[in-house]
């Protein structure tokens, strides 16, 4: 059967599309909008921008540059022309180079749910260990290939301490606190037995002159290697399999071990890892002072815990970045520098440390509930 075919005047057959008659010497209709004009794109961008602004305002990150900020604020306006200098920009980075170092270290450990409380006395013991190889190898005098074997050797003496810690952890389940608090108190005993409780002051110039005191460009290298350091292991820890692993373990290290991780050799590496850093800390420390400063640590592991928790790093592990490490490093260096401009006592800056610390702690444990809640 043949279908009816339509009259002069009726519309378009059943389920076709419909025809629009142009008359003669009028404009073109507009073509529909399908998501793509000026309005629709407006509205698009704005709610981008708003979902940017919403993650950088619940971004731990940013809560401590906040902090930071505000605490740079406080001392220039009580010490005007003397805080936030040039110059005194300078000496905080380059008291904190060492620290810095020691911190991008602790952020790896914090993020498995461990805690090294030894960093300040490897970084001794990895001094004397190349201080007395400089002592017995031209002193003072000596050149580049004694400098070169002697940092190898406080290095290497630092990832072996580490490593050491790790498999107290790791494999003797013994817990971190305890297993690098161990490790602190047999650092500094070996430390005092080696020296025979002097410090050692045969550092070679060359080491002093370059390390220690040299610049590129008006930045000394203490700021390069420090800020070098944090870049390459914030890389490592952000966009390679060893960060996801130790992400992975610090969240569920059960659920890790059944997805295939080697938990325990990773947990021994980490902790290698912080030795290995807390030796360099202690050959750029070395080149600094020019002397091993065996009493001249003793705050330095709980600077370093405080500078990772505050970057918002959580002790319960799985949460942490180098960027808020950083950041968190310099509230405590900034204090220290701000209260001494101030002139408070040494001792009091000590106590504010610590008190920071209580307060990091207690943030740590509030963002944990908040999410719990949510």
């Amino acid at each position: 059967m043949t279908a009816d075919a339509p009259g002069p005047g009726a519309g378009p057959p059943s389920g076709g599309p419909e025809q629009v008659v142009q008359a003669p010497g009028s404009a073109p209709p507009a073509p529909p909008d399908h998501g793509g004009g000026p309005a629709t794109r407006r509205g698009t961008a704005a709610a981008a921008a708003s979902r940017l602004l919403k993650r950088l305002a619940t971004a731990n990150e940013s809560w401590t540059l906040l902090a930071l900020i505000i605490l740079m604020g406080y001392f220039t306006a009580a010490a005007p022309g003397k805080f936030l200098t040039l110059t005194d920009l300078g000496y905080i980075a380059t008291n904190a180079a060492a620290l810095l170092v020691m911190a991008v270290g602790q952020t790896f450990v914090i993020i498995t749910a461990g805690i090294d409380l030894s960093v300040g006395f490897v970084l001794v013991l990895s001094g004397v260990v190349a201080g007395e190889y400089y002592l017995h190898h031209g002193g003072i005098h000596a050149g580049w290939g004694v400098i070169l074997i002697g940092a190898a050797l406080g290095v290497a003496t630092g990832c072996a301490w580490g490593a050491m810690q790790g498999f107290l952890v790791a494999k003797a389940k013994v817990p971190p606190l305890i297993a690098t608090l161990g490790g602190l108190g047999a650092a500094e005993g070996i430390s005092y037995l080696i020296t025979g409780g002097s410090d050692l002051r045969s550092v070679p110039q060359r080491l002093v002159n370059t390390i220690g005191f040299g610049d590129v460009g008006g930045v000394r290298w203490l700021i390069i290697i420090s800020f070098a350091v944090a870049l390459i292991f914030g890389l490592i820890l952000a966009y390679t399999r060893f960060g996801r692993y130790t992400y992975a373990i610090g969240s569920n290290p059960e659920a890790a071990r059944r997805a295939g991780v080697g938990v325990d050799r990773h947990l021994i590496k980490v902790y290698a890892l912080q030795g290995l850093l807390s030796g360099v800390a202690g050959m750029m420390s070395l080149a600094y002072f020019e002397t091993t400063s065996i009493a001249g640590h003793p705050t330095d592991n709980l600077t370093v815990i405080t500078a990772v928790v505050l970057g918002g790093a959580s002790l319960f592990g799985g949460r942490g970045s180098m960027l808020g490490t950083v950041i968190g490093l310099f509230i405590p260096a900034t204090l220290q520098t701000g209260l001494v401009i101030l002139g408070v006592n040494q001792y009091w800056q000590y106590a504010a440390i610590g008190m920071v610390l209580v307060a990091a702690v207690y943030l740590d444990q509030f963002r944990r509930r908040l999410r719990e809640r949510t």
